[in-house]
């Protein structure tokens, strides 16, 4: 389907990592969705199996075989791809299913950031096709909406990203945070690993603990710098610590924030619920009141709290969202009823 829009019909979609809690996901909002009709489901398995024998829950909603992933076949059967592969694995597929006229959201980190270096640097790997990467969207509709609007190829944002940017960004454009001394401390879910098998996700070592882990050193700093840096047009660093929480999904980020200038809570207060006015998917709360993480589970809101001290200059907003859906699933939905031109709100209200 060339057109940008679905004028001319419904849009056939497609998931490859069909299998996974972002595949999963994808299943269940484009089962419902009025605009378009899954056509191909794809993941690493030898034989085709039913997406119901997979996920019950499906069982008499979606009558569709988990395949295993193939380039010509997907681009024959759909318009539209979801990619929920792990990182490092899109770009090797991404190249064929552009020069086939495929459009695409990408949900791993392969497209995300622009500098091939920068890539390398923190994924390990050289990336393998630096020719596509200006060409994706980065996937925030909050700050990019009229750019994925036009677009054929969308890199959906990180979890952790989407809610440290979505928090940092108001004060950051208005001018009120400092570019230097940023500190984002994080807490996830344990769906926000995916399923891989590893000791330290099994249930005995999450349950009744909390715990830090790559400090300074996570794959997402990057990306949260150079959005950031976007924004203010010039280099913003931060400080993040993610942490791993004994709970299924969600994340809660608390960002402390320098001022670069004194102002009052209700001013700062105003500037967030301003620059959120027409978003339907961020809620910024009342002074005083900060959002918890069953607020937003099994939903696509992203919900903010903010507290400031004006005396010592620091603003501390509190950020949360379903690493799932706003950081994963539901926001790589939005964006892609933005690129056919429907109501970014269908199938995710």
């Amino acid at each position: 389907m060339s057109s940008k829009n679905v004028s001319s019909g419904v849009v056939r979609v497609g998931i490859v990592g069909a299998r996974g809690y972002t595949g999963e996901e994808l299943v269940r909002l484009l089962a419902r969705h009025p605009h378009v009709r899954l056509t191909y489901l794809a993941a690493t398995v030898e034989e085709p199996v039913p997406i119901e024998e997979v996920f019950p829950k499906f069982k008499g909603v979606v009558r569709l075989d988990c395949e295993k992933f193939d380039v010509a076949r997907s681009a024959a059967r759909c318009d539209l791809l979801f990619l929920a592969l792990p990182h490092t694995a899109s770009m090797d597929y991404v190249p064929q299913l552009v020069k086939k006229g495929c459009r695409i959201v990408d949900l791993s980190a392969d497209y995300r950031l622009k500098d091939p270096k920068v890539y390398a640097a923190w994924y390990h790997k050289p990336h393998r096709d630096t020719g596509n990467l200006k060409r994706f969207v980065y996937g925030l509709p909050e700050l990019q909406r009229e750019k994925i609007a036009k677009a054929s190829w969308v890199a959906n944002p990180g979890c952790y990203p989407t809610a440290a940017v979505l928090a940092i960004a108001p004060a950051l454009v208005a001018g009120l945070a400092a570019r230097e001394g940023i500190i984002i401390d994080a807490k996830s879910g344990v769906t926000g690993a995916g399923k891989k098998v590893a000791p330290g996700y099994l249930y005995p070592e999450v349950n009744e603990n909390f715990k830090g882990y790559k400090f300074n050193a996570h794959q997402h700093s990057p990306e949260i710098e150079q959005e950031l840096s976007r924004l203010a047009d010039k280099e913003v660093r931060v400080v993040f610590c993610p942490h791993l929480l004994p709970v299924n999904r969600g994340i809660l980020e608390t960002v402390y924030v320098p001022l670069a200038k004194a102002a009052a809570p209700e001013k700062i207060l105003e500037v967030y619920r301003r620059f959120y006015k027409e978003e339907p998917f961020v809620r910024v709360r009342p002074l005083g009141v900060l959002p918890e993480l069953k607020d937003v589970v099994g939903t696509n809101f992203c919900d903010i709290g903010i507290a400031a001290d004006p005396a010592r200059k620091i603003l501390v907003i509190v950020s949360v969202i379903d690493n799932l859906l706003k950081g994963a699933s539901g926001q790589a939905v939005q964006n892609m009823n933005l690129m056919l031109g429907v109501d970014e709100k269908t199938s995710l209200l």
